[in-house]
């Protein structure tokens, strides 16, 4: 398999990827002036032939952008063996979720996610595609995140809660109430400090 994306987020993921029994062929990024990572050799262009890969890059628009210019690709999911999964979680194509998370029972997620390091995802949850759950990020029973939206480290928020699409939950915040699309999302409890444009 090739990871696309050679910085920091990268390196985790090759690490993902060994643990989970996986050969990875190389990096490809666009920065000309990396040539290794770890012990990986980085490309910087796409190979011409039919490829395995997982995007590895932590900004979810880039990672969109990426599939929708490289339609074919083939995309492997990864999830580390010191993951606690359900069996009843479904987890769409492209999607990493790193070590020490817990999904629990009948959550969804979508396609070119990440659910990282030691996140909490409770029943009934669903993460729409481009989601990026951070680390120590806790989700209640019964929460929909929408497409493209970064929920910050160590953030909480209470069961039933609606994010919107493409929203920033701020690290820590605690979201409280319902998040309308494009908002940025600061404190304890959680305040809109911002909005944006959906366009991407």
């Amino acid at each position: 398999m090739y990871l696309y994306g050679a910085s920091g987020h990268g390196k985790v993921v090759a690490e993902v990827a060994e643990e989970s029994g996986y050969d990875i062929e190389a990096y490809i990024d666009e920065n000309l002036s990396k040539e290794k990572v770890l012990s990986y050799p980085v490309l910087h262009e796409v190979p011409q032939h039919d490829i395995e890969i997982l995007i590895s890059i932590g900004n979810n628009r880039i990672r969109k952008r990426i599939v929708e210019q490289n339609e074919s690709f083939s995309y492997v999911t990864l999830v580390h063996p010191k993951a606690v999964i359900s069996k009843r979680v479904k987890i769409g194509e492209g999607t990493i979720v790193m070590a020490g998370v817990t999904i629990n029972a009948v959550v969804r997620v979508g396609k070119h996610c990440i659910v990282n390091t030691n996140a909490s995802i409770d029943h009934d949850c669903v993460l729409e595609d481009y989601v990026h759950i951070s680390p120590n990020a806790a989700l209640g029973g019964n929460v929909y995140v929408g497409e493209g939206t970064h929920v910050g480290i160590g953030v909480s928020v209470i069961q039933g809660i609606r994010i919107g699409r493409w929203c920033t939950i701020g690290a820590g915040a605690v979201i409280i109430s319902d998040v309308p699309d494009g908002c940025t999302v600061v404190g304890n409890p959680g305040k809109i400090i911002k909005s944006r444009s959906l366009k991407i």
